[in-house]
């Protein structure tokens, strides 16, 4: 691809030089590779400049009338103009030369000006500059690509469930913490009807805005299909085919969704894939929630989902999780485990819902100390406090 023509700026009151120039790289200039713009002073490269603002490369004697190159070179640092300059003196004059390379010059030639010198000198410079830009385009990049993904965290959280009204008959808290700006996991909870709550957490295969998208469209298909299906299993198969239907990257997803009766405190499910989750007993027992045996979301049309289901009492507490919680790493690579949490939780039945959450996520967090974190950290948790009349 070519590339735009390099604009350079010379600055000498030496009135034979602009033609000198010219008649050297005249072939350069005819071409479009070159352009050269003149100035005799300091003061006037100064407007140049304004005027110009593609230049980029300045070549500037030190010694001129109005204003010496010297003068010019402070105020092009004063104004932290994204130029580089080249000062032109005589050979002896090194105190000027030495300053000027103090005050941020590139390089330096000295009088009478060798052509093949200044060649050279012109070739590192257009390089220095396109190195320069191109330094410049991708921090650019970075910081518009971060802005983007600060974006894509907010959208994200606030897509996320809000706190639901107190009641009398449960208490639902929960948070994520990606790994990356965003992430892959999302959770849900809402009520389907006055006695029925639904509650959902999923982690999608990969980090990043892909993830996070394939996530998001896992969300509001299941609460597309939540009320025109009579279970968990069958909500899920039918997510299950939207999410296979052109799924040509074979992403996936796993999802626990189940189902609270309030009124009876059974609690109906289906899990493709995903961590079981834990029952917390009132009496201090963790209780592993048994698994359905199925496939994640995402990869086989024909897959049959199935139901199960728990009974939950009066002060028991649902504890849902990604991997990003038993799997945490430590400095020394070891897992933070299944057995790790079973016994955090065991501890915390006077904790709550909210209080649970935190000692989780704090627990996690404390093991894994200064070790990097490789993946969304996700959980939510039912309190269960009493059955809805009937």
């Amino acid at each position: 691809m070519k590339q735009d023509p390099v604009k350079v700026l010379v600055v000498d009151d030496e009135e034979d030089l602009e033609l000198l120039i010219r008649q050297k790289f005249r072939r350069r200039i005819r071409s479009g590779e070159l352009e050269f713009v003149f100035a005799h002073n300091g003061r006037e490269g100064l407007l140049k400049l304004a005027q110009h603002r593609d230049i980029h490369l300045v070549f500037s004697d030190i010694n001129m009338p109005v204003m010496d190159g010297l003068t010019m070179l402070h105020q092009l640092a004063e104004a932290d103009l994204d130029v580089q300059a080249v000062i032109v003196s005589a050979y002896g004059d090194m105190p000027n030369i030495r300053t000027a390379m103090n005050r941020g010059a590139f390089d330096f030639l000295t009088k009478p000006i060798d052509f093949a010198d200044l060649e050279i000198t012109l070739e590192k410079g257009i390089a220095h500059v396109r190195s320069l830009q191109a330094s410049l385009e991708t921090r650019d990049k970075l910081v518009s690509i971060k802005r983007e993904l600060e974006v894509a965290s907010q959208v994200q959280m606030s897509a996320l469930p809000q706190d639901l009204p107190e009641n009398p008959y449960y208490d639902v808290k929960a948070r994520i913490f990606p790994a990356k700006e965003v992430g892959g996991d999302f959770y849900d909870y809402f009520q389907i009807d006055d006695h029925r709550l639904a509650l959902a957490i999923a982690d999608v295969a990969g980090k990043g805005i892909p993830a996070a998208l394939f996530a998001m469209v896992t969300r509001a298909l299941l609460k597309t299909v939540v009320s025109q299906y009579e279970s968990p299993a069958a909500a899920l198969k039918a997510v299950n085919l939207q999410l296979c239907d052109g799924n040509d990257s074979c992403v996936f997803i796993t999802l626990f969704f189940g189902v609270l009766d309030l009124r009876s405190g059974g609690f109906l499910y289906s899990n493709a894939g995903h961590n079981p989750p834990r029952v917390l007993r009132g009496n201090g027992a963790v209780d592993v929630v048994p698994s359905t045996s199925n496939l994640v979301l995402g990869i086989d049309p024909d897959e049959d989902y199935g139901n199960a289901e728990v009974q939950l009492y009066a002060g028991d507490s649902l504890v849902l999780y990604t991997d990003g919680v038993t799997e945490a790493e430590n400095v020394a690579e070891e897992e933070y485990g299944e057995p790790r949490l079973d016994e955090l939780l065991g501890g915390m039945v006077e904790a709550g819902s909210g209080g649970i959450v935190e000692g989780i996520i704090a627990s996690v967090r404390d093991y894994a100390g200064e070790a990097e974190q490789s993946d969304d950290i996700t959980c939510v948790v039912t309190h269960f406090l009493a059955r809805q009349d009937p």
